[in-house]
């Protein structure tokens, strides 16, 4: 008598991973045993997806930034943790200012380029027009000009400060782009 295949709930998650188009393994992810506890639990936070930009015509930088927040003050304050081997690092302790800018739920690919997923230079690809902080993304987004307070070494990154001089907040609900478990994901619709 012929076995029968395996139908247990592992083979109907690949069937379904496969009819995704997606491999079930991403060959490279680094192995569980090898992963940081620390950066597993970071992963497990809901963050805001952002794109932090400095510079201007001669020399652009930008980088996808999700560990950041905002501290209520007078003035208020922008603080987000950016690698130190960044240009956009370099960029912005060079020039002393730079712009955040909250992505929405369309912006996937945009925040893919600026952090280095797709073998572009993101300032080619998307539209953006130089302002007083640093480029401006084109479009309908949540906006920060930031002048640079102060930076320090945290951890591996760097945690950058910068007083909030410039402030655009779009008007509608507007649904934001967040990082959860390594992905870029919607919000859900409200229960």
């Amino acid at each position: 008598m012929a076995e029968t295949p395996d139908r247990s709930l592992d083979s109907n998650r690949f069937l379904e991973t496969r009819r995704a188009g997606l491999s079930p393994v991403d060959p490279f992810a680094t192995p569980m045993e090898d992963r940081r506890p620390d950066r597993r639990f970071r992963g497990r936070l809901v963050a805001p997806v952002t794109v932090w930009t400095a510079g201007s015509d001669d020399r652009r930088a930008g980088l996808t930034v999700s560990s950041l927040l905002v501290a209520e003050g007078d003035p208020a304050q922008v603080l987000g943790l950016l690698d130190p081997l960044s240009d956009l690092f370099n960029l912005v302790i060079e020039r002393g200012r730079f712009v955040v800018h909250v992505l929405g739920a369309g912006d996937q690919r945009i925040a893919g380029m600026f952090a280095g997923a797709y073998p572009v230079d993101p300032f080619e690809e998307v539209e953006t027009v130089d302002g007083e902080f640093g480029p401006m993304i084109i479009g309908t987004r949540h906006a920060l000009g930031c002048r640079l307070g102060g930076s320090e070494r945290i951890g591996f990154q760097m945690l950058v400060r910068g007083p909030i001089d410039a402030l655009g907040i779009e008007e509608g609900p507007g649904e934001p782009l967040v990082r959860y478990r390594g992905r870029y994901r919607k919000l859900s619709p409200e229960i």
